[in-house]
């Protein structure tokens, strides 16, 4: 049996047992609310009955699918043809070209003499005053026709032809103005390939999460869906257009509210890309990211912070539990057991519905990885950040 006579007369180290009960507790709720919510969500048969009545009635509502180009030729040709053959009745494919110079603008060409759905928008000179892409963005989506928007880009492919019902089933509501996807990454056997998956679920788990939650508060703009009429009256880009980033995040951060915002992650709704091909490229993928973090509120940034700040307390006070306070080495051992093996069954559903593979197996592990480089990104200076676009 363990003894504890030595620990509980010591004041401080009851206090740190404590507190790091409370963070192992936090990290435990976490890790149910969000990936293994996310994991088993599912839109609740009562209110999917009565969307699809609705929308049996007045027919599904006409959408326009925008994206924007830039030398992106070999990604238009491998799949924007998958955007174009939908199983939709009435939708549009808007591509905003700008200033390619590689065979981007034949590529569109002669997909517009098969696809009369398809609409180009072409710039052959650079009149963005701004960084990124949301210039190019805003034209693409004022040429668009139709009210309900879809952004992607043109390296992300549809899971199957139903994507595009699959999230308008997330205006079954009529009061709802955004809605929010998933973009997964296809699996590769590397190291690299295995990271980035980790960070993509777990960080699509946390904004998904979140608005669940009823706090959405950003989202990817490579699976992202607002009305054309809400986007313009909330003034578009206007308030950050000198940010070269957060033509998704941002965007989502000043305009989502808990009755506005709705969540798509069925599988009929996601999206897939390719992983980065280097760390290089990957690194520049994660600062766009956290460019725009000093535009999030300080509550904002603090939701983004508990996980990482509760994980530190945990393993920081467990060893100096472990190590200087008399803590009995068994007590810990079964906490941190009890810890790993509840994030690995929650992170093991998360993956499961994205289709994620073994990834969780390493989570904790991972985790810890994250923490770190997390910290030194968003210490990288902010003049670095604002380079990159998302």
């Amino acid at each position: 049996m363990f003894d504890f006579t030595n620990f509980l007369t010591d004041t401080q180290s009851v206090v740190f047992a404590v507190l790091m009960l409370l963070a192992l507790a936090f990290c435990c709720m976490y890790y149910g609310l969000f990936h293994l919510r996310i994991g088993r969500w599912h839109l609740k048969p009562a209110k999917e009955t009565e969307a699809t009545g609705s929308l049996a009635k007045g027919g599904l509502p006409p959408v326009s699918v925008v994206l924007t180009a830039r030398n992106d030729a070999a990604w238009l040709k491998e799949n924007l043809v998958y955007l174009l053959e939908q199983d939709y009745p009435d939708f549009e494919v808007v591509v905003v070209d700008y200033l390619s110079h590689d065979d981007t603008q034949f590529v569109l060409k002669l997909l517009k003499d098969y696809y009369p759905h398809l609409k180009v928008v072409p710039f052959k000179e650079d009149v963005n005053l701004f960084q990124g892409k949301k210039y190019p963005l805003s034209i693409g989506i004022k040429s668009a026709k139709n009210d309900i928007l879809l952004l992607a880009d043109p390296d992300c492919t549809p899971k199957n032809m139903q994507w595009l019902r699959g999230m308008v089933k997330g205006y079954f509501k009529s009061d709802i103005n955004i809605v929010l996807g998933f973009c997964g990454l296809k699996r590769t056997k590397t190291l690299l390939g295995a990271l980035q998956q980790y960070d993509n679920l777990a960080y699509s788990s946390h904004y998904l999460g979140c608005a669940l939650l009823g706090h959405p508060y950003t989202g990817s703009g490579r699976n992202l869906s607002y009305r054309r009429s809400f986007f313009f009256k909330r003034g578009a880009f206007i308030s950050h257009y000198n940010v070269a980033g957060g033509s998704d995040d941002l965007f989502v951060y000043q305009n989502a509210t808990r009755t506005n915002t709705a969540v798509s992650i069925g599988s009929d709704a996601c999206l897939s890309t390719e992983p980065k091909k280097s760390f290089g490229e990957w690194h520049k993928q994660r600062l766009a990211r956290v460019s725009t973090r000093n535009w999030h509120s300080v509550g904002g940034r603090l939701l983004e912070d508990l996980l990482p700040i509760s994980v530190i307390l945990f393993y920081t006070l467990g060893t100096l539990l472990l190590v200087g306070n008399g803590m009995p080495w068994g007590v810990i051992l079964v906490a941190a057991v009890l810890k790993w093996a509840w994030q690995i069954v929650s992170f093991a559903q998360l993956s499961k519905r994205f289709e994620g593979g073994l990834v969780y197996l390493a989570a904790p592990l991972f985790e810890i990885y994250f923490i770190l480089a997390n910290t030194i990104l968003v210490l990288t200076p902010l003049d670095n950040n604002r380079k990159f676009s998302k």
